[in-house]
């Protein structure tokens, strides 16, 4: 299915490795990110009438997500300008910026700060709960992840080998012989 279909379908994802627009603004990758409004076909550029307030809104959308990321002290500073952890918040607004109800997000905190990486799960939590949004994290530093995760899925050789609370997935015998070697305590 082409990307654009399945974004339609409400399913967004994050890079490991952000890839914002490095000239464009923080706030100008958020609006980029939105997708087409109907300014910009040609017909309807010529009548900025018929799409004006549809422009207004995103850039009020884009606002508050810049609010709720901690991003608006730098909401008019290049991408290519921020800290990782900063570009890591922009490429989950970038991802909320389209409306998705599910976002994937491959290892968010990946190469962040751990205060910045419980910040950024925080921030996940109050995204999901205020927005309704659902997240599938694939995420390596569990010891961060698991504090905020409601359900964990181990997996090993591409099956998933458990799946339950942090506590239940964390002290099954199989995830510990697969992941430690070792045997349950």
């Amino acid at each position: 299915m082409p990307a654009f279909k399945v974004a339609e379908l409400g399913l967004t994802r994050s890079f490991q490795i952000p890839i914002p627009f490095t000239k464009l603004t923080v706030l100008e990758n958020l609006l980029v990110s939105a997708g087409n409004g109907r300014g910009e076909s040609f017909v309807y550029s010529l009548l900025p009438r018929l799409w004006a307030r549809e422009d207004a809104e995103r850039v009020e959308r884009s606002i508050a997500l810049l609010d709720i990321l901690s991003l608006n002290g730098v909401r008019d500073t290049p991408a290519e300008k921020l800290s990782g952890g900063q570009l890591k918040l922009l490429e989950i607004g970038r991802a909320l910026m389209m409306r998705a109800k599910l976002v994937m997000l491959d290892e968010p905190v990946a190469g962040v700060n751990p205060a910045l990486s419980h910040t950024m799960f925080e921030r996940l939590v109050h995204l999901r709960d205020k927005m309704d949004l659902t997240f599938l994290i694939v995420e390596h530093r569990l010891d961060i992840a698991l504090r905020y995760a409601d359900k964990v899925f181990a997996m090993a050789n591409g099956k998933v080998i458990s799946s339950g609370t942090p506590d239940e997935v964390v002290n099954d015998p199989l995830v510990i012989e697969s992941y430690m070697g070792g045997e349950a305590a």
